[in-house]
């Protein structure tokens, strides 16, 4: 039986959001215009998130786009960044409605900037073919998206159509009849639920996974982690960004600052604007590596960095990116009226980057895997979205393209709302987007010959609502690891910590991998599992010990996919990389991970 509304009708679906970046604030908006009852949950402020902190912009191509710029160049472009790992109906889907959803933050009050002729001021970044990058801000693209789409939901709050728990870790997504039915959540140190018919996870990313990251403190990897206990299928695990030039303070500055301070991210938009990459012996060093040397992918940028620095001894060093040139070319104050925020960042730091090189290094920055999703954001488990950072919807392949991270966050996160509402009257109310009720939804992102899981396809059965949902509820998980040979490390493991896990995720899987380091983290990960199972949950109220086993448990599945993948592709460089027909069957292979999977390699 559905619940009935005091009016007698039928009660308005419940759609439970879990995060607070662009995908879960744009997703709940579009929600609750549609007549759904939203419940919108953050770990943190509303404003905690990989989305306040992006500078470089959205990508997508207008109606009246640069010179020369197509929608069909935007997809060769990601494509192309993607090392040919994108699935090209979900790039697609991204590039061709990506200005419906540039519409739609404008109606949620999101306003970019205009050039003198008052027309949206597109810039150029890495591995684009066409200036197609939108920016609010300038350098503060993500907290000028972010602070709107927040007022907008705060507005709402205020009117009833949305509700918004802050400071809320959720825990566990509760189960029913085998669905997802409500999540679990701890809140001024008391565990409480609330039920509902779907949950989309919108929890972004897991920068905290490594020692440098341009990710804020929030970014633990819980959406995954959530998603792998109530057993979704992952996938892409290996494919992790590292963002080629997060600044590195001086050492007294450092000191000064303490462990607290965020990470200063030099936007690609920088190099795009011509600035250079210069070693410590003053030596420009990127034309050496590749043809496109500064505007290459980013992952290229952050190996050719992390090589040259190995070349000249000093593997854990720094190289400097010098804007002076642009400074020079573009007249005195144009890179603080361009880059405000940079600006006043580094001259905080003590650098003044008109005058002196920027030093920087590679950081932990964006991962392109995550919880296997179809087009519509559907999870292999009925009930569970996921949209944004969190989701592998297969459009970033092995390697983003710069700009496309927002985008992937509103476009799929309309989708996942498409897909929830379908079978209804309602539609999500992005401009533009015609109606889709009770139409049959696009087929799966995940071609049979290109995935390991089945594809979705059709519309969600979604359920009613479950009234007899407790707060809490216990089930059974399979043991992870599975039976099988156990991984022994000849290192030593010590006691755990997030210390201890960020610097050996930093050096054994970060931007340059082998086959021995990833068996020794595999073995120091296992030993720390084995302690303290990462699978089962912590009988415990405080949220940092949730966030431990959620990094835990997203290590262990990122090494096990990083080993499986015996090739370098894209972002994931292993230094004994094995020729692509003699690694796997087909190159391209998407390595998916289901909970029957094994964690200890043989």
């Amino acid at each position: 039986m559905s619940a009935e509304s005091p009016a007698g009708g039928p009660a308005p679906r419940r759609l439970i959001v879990v995060g607070s970046g662009i995908a879960g604030l744009y997703s709940a908006l579009l929600a609750a215009d549609a007549g759904a009852e939203v419940v919108l949950l953050t770990k943190g402020a509303l404003a905690d998130s990989n989305t306040y902190y992006a500078q470089g912009g959205i990508s997508a191509v207008l109606d009246e786009p640069a010179p020369g710029d197509t929608v069909a160049a935007h997809i060769a472009d990601t494509m192309k960044a993607g090392a040919g790992h994108c699935d090209e109906e979900a790039v697609r889907v991204l590039c061709t409605e990506a200005r419906l959803d540039i519409a739609g933050l404008e109606r949620f009050g999101v306003r970019f900037d205009m050039d003198d002729d008052g027309d949206p001021s597109l810039g150029l970044e890495a591995a684009h073919s066409a200036p197609r990058i939108l920016h609010a801000g300038g350098d503060a693209t993500g907290a000028g998206v972010a602070r709107a789409l927040i007022r907008t939901v705060l507005d709402a709050q205020a009117a009833g159509r949305i509700q918004v728990i802050g400071h809320a870790q959720v825990t566990s997504l509760s189960q029913s009849e085998g669905r997802v039915a409500g999540v679990n959540f701890l809140h001024d140190g008391r565990e409480l639920g609330v039920h509902g018919d779907a949950v989309l996870l919108a929890t972004g990313g897991a920068g905290q996974l490594f020692a440098q990251t341009t990710n804020p403190a929030v970014a633990t990897a819980d959406g995954l982690a959530l998603a792998w206990r109530a057993g979704a299928d992952v996938a892409d695990l290996e494919f992790f960004q590292f963002h080629p030039t997060c600044m590195v303070l001086p050492v007294d500055a450092l000191e000064t600052a303490g462990n607290g301070t965020e990470p200063l991210l030099i936007s690609e938009a920088v190099r795009g604007e011509g600035a250079i990459l210069l070693d410590a012996n003053g030596e420009r060093f990127m034309p050496a590596y590749h043809v496109d040397a500064e505007l290459a992918a980013r992952d290229v940028v952050a190996r050719s960095i992390a090589l040259h620095l190995a070349t000249l001894g000093d593997p854990n060093g720094h190289v400097f990116l010098d804007a002076m040139v642009v400074e020079a070319r573009r007249g005195e104050g144009y890179l603080a009226k361009r880059f405000p925020t940079i600006t006043r960042r580094t001259r905080e730091a003590g650098v003044d980057w008109t005058r002196e090189p920027v030093p920087v290094a590679p950081a932990a920055h964006y991962w392109m895997g995550g919880v296997l999703t179809d087009l519509y954001g559907r999870t292999s488990v009925p009930g569970l979205l996921a949209a944004g950072e969190v989701a592998c919807t297969g459009v970033q392949g092995a390697n983003r393209l710069a700009s496309n991270s927002l985008l992937e966050g509103l476009v799929f996160g309309r989708r996942a709302v498409e897909g929830f509402l379908a079978g209804s009257s309602a539609s999500p109310s992005a401009p533009a987007l015609r109606p889709r009720a009770g139409g049959r939804l696009a087929s799966s992102a995940a071609d049979a010959d290109r995935h390991a899981t089945t594809a979705l396809s059709g519309p969600p059965e979604l359920p009613v609502m479950f009234d007899d949902v407790p707060a809490t509820i216990s089930w059974q998980f399979e043991t992870v690891p599975a039976l099988g040979p156990v991984e022994t490390s000849f290192a030593e493991a010590g006691p755990f910590s997030r210390v201890a896990l960020r610097r050996l995720m930093t050096a054994n899987a970060g931007v340059l991998r082998d086959g021995g380091l990833l068996r020794e983290a595999s073995g120091l990960l296992g030993a720390w599992a084995s302690a303290d199972d990462p699978v089962t949950l912590p009988d415990s109220l405080d949220p940092r010990e949730h966030e431990d086993a959620n990094l835990l448990l997203a290590s262990q599945l990122l090494v096990h996919a990083a080993r499986e993948r015996r090739e370098s592709l894209g972002a994931h460089y292993r230094s004994d990389s094995v020729p692509g027909a003699a690694a796997v069957e087909h190159f391209d292979k998407r390595y998916t991970l289901s909970r029957k999977a094994s964690l200890v390699n043989d």
